[in-house]
Parts: structure tokens; sequence; C-alpha cells
């Protein structure tokens, strides 16, 4: 499958982390399944995985107050 930001490069699978920004906290979440593109290093999530994203930034947001949260992905996070 080709890139669809270069439109050149072919998406091959590979892991990553996950950076989010919110106002009070920065939350990485490392070793996260994904889409690379090995041209341009555009990184893409299927559906799953970004829906499982979201649960484990949920998560840490409702139960832990820090600055900075470094977690790993874990698809068992309800």
């Amino acid at each position: 499958m080709n890139c669809v930001m270069c439109k050149s490069g072919t998406l091959v699978e590979s892991v990553t982390n996950h950076v989010v920004s919110l106002k009070d906290t920065i939350i990485i979440v490392k070793g996260v399944p994904c889409s690379e593109c090995d041209q341009c290093g555009e990184k893409f999530y299927d559906d799953a995985v970004a829906d499982q994203l979201e649960k484990i930034v949920r998560q840490i947001t409702e139960t832990t107050f820090t600055e900075i949260a470094v977690v790993a992905y874990s698809k068992d996070v309800a």
C-alpha cells in the first residue's frame, strides 16, 4: 500500500511511541503498533489501535495526577 502523505513510499509494519500533549499532562505510550512509510516516515494507526490509544489516554487522565506519564501499549485496557 502506498503512503497517503508522500504518495511514493510503501507502508511497512512497525512500532512507535505515541505522544499526547494535554494542557497539564504529557503522555507517552511506548510500543504502539503502526504502519510506517519507508520513504517519509509518516506513521498510521489502524482503527483498533487508535481506539485503544484513546482508552489508554482516557484512563491515565482519569486516574493519574502527574505532569508526565510513560506507559507501555497494551490491548488489555478497558
